[in-house]
């Protein structure tokens, strides 16, 4: 595929994008404004939506209204001055049509819970956290829908797949998936999104896409430790293969389909997680590997690697459920058990022989 057609493509897609009328322009809230909450209100403001970025970092917050950048995430990226940062929720919330849930999963239910009094239920909720609650094993739909459902029936689309928020902002060609029970909402946040450079396709498998999304980041922990450990790229296509073989194993058993778990928000993250320079999962992994403590990496990391936390909550559910993790369980020992790295790949290769399906 030449450049030459890659280029025309883009122009003509880009051109029908943005021929639309502008008083088509939404009212965007973007709940967490670390790379990926940054980079959406980015693209949100790109397709001529109206952002309003909520921090908890006061600095953040007059970096991006006086210097139009984020200082702390993305410090190279320009932010359209469409987005307008606040500290304070409720401004965040008012008149927002989309509230894209941008936060650390840990931190998602006391965040709703501080929105419950100003949302209404006819706001579209889109969640772009990947992780699942260590204390109740919950989905990120599922605890949208507990702390909201007392007052509304939540209308809720999951954003996921292979996505590094500085490749996204920089124009490089990316597919996500937008998943939601309902048809309708999920072709509404694709055609709201997408963008020459970011195309969305759209499921109806919230569990599958939740799950792979989620435990995509242990994995990239445990491939992380094999390229630290100094292991080629046989190591990592087997660490990559039966992780997607674990995922696969627990979504199915929520109720999830197989053909997500093959696709964006399985596979395809999955791959950019272990493989890519960027993630932060990875990152993590490949210290251990090296000999490091867990608190030496973290302390010296501006953003949380969703996979540390979201390790032990898929170690319990795994547990509940009755379904076999072995590379789950290996990363949880050494990340929560003094397992070393070494000791972990051993305990994975010396597993008793079996077939593979």
């Amino acid at each position: 595929m030449s450049r030459d057609w890659f280029r025309d493509a883009r122009v003509s897609f880009g051109d029908k994008l943005l021929s639309r009328d502008s008083s088509e322009m939404k009212r965007v809230a973007v709940i967490g404004a670390g790379s990926w909450g940054t980079a959406l209100g980015i693209m949100a403001a790109r397709r001529g939506h109206d952002v309003r970025l909520w921090s908890r970092n006061a600095g953040v917050v007059e970096s991006v209204n006086r210097k139009h950048l984020n200082p702390v995430y993305l410090p190279d990226s320009h932010i359209p001055e469409r987005v307008r940062a606040t500290g304070k929720i409720e401004e965040a919330l008012e008149l927002a049509e989309f509230v894209i849930l941008a936060a650390p999963s840990h931190a998602t239910r006391a965040i709703l819970t501080s929105m419950v009094r100003v949302v209404d239920p006819e706001m579209i909720f889109v969640s772009a956290t990947k992780g699942i609650e260590i204390e109740t094993g919950k989905r990120i739909s599922q605890i949208v829908d507990e702390v909201l459902g007392e007052k509304f029936s939540p209308r809720f689309v999951c954003l996921s797949g292979p996505s590094f928020a500085r490749e996204v902002v920089e124009k490089h060609p990316t597919a996500v998936v937008a998943a939601s029970s309902s048809v309708e909402l999920s072709r509404i946040v694709q055609a709201e999104l997408s963008s020459e450079t970011l195309r969305i396709y759209t499921n109806d498998d919230v569990i599958g896409t939740e799950l792979g999304g989620s435990a995509k980041n242990v994995m990239a922990i445990a491939a992380g430790m094999v390229a630290g450990l100094g292991f080629g790229s046989n190591s990592i296509a087997a660490l990559i293969t039966r992780g997607l073989a674990e995922m696969t194993r627990l979504a199915l058993r929520e109720g999830a389909k197989l053909e997500t778990l093959m696709g964006l928000a399985g596979l395809g993250d999955l791959v950019l997680t272990c493989t890519g320079n960027l993630s932060r999962n990875r990152y993590v992994g490949q210290e251990l590997g090296k000999g490091r403590t867990l608190e030496e990496i973290t302390g010296g990391m501006k953003e949380v690697a969703e996979g540390v936390k979201t390790t032990q909550a898929l170690k319990r559910l795994a547990t509940r459920l009755g379904v076999e993790m072995p590379i789950t369980s290996e990363v949880h020992a050494v990340l929560y058990e003094c397992e070393t790295a070494p000791v972990a790949a051993a305990n994975l290769m010396t597993r008793p022989l079996r077939e593979e399906f």
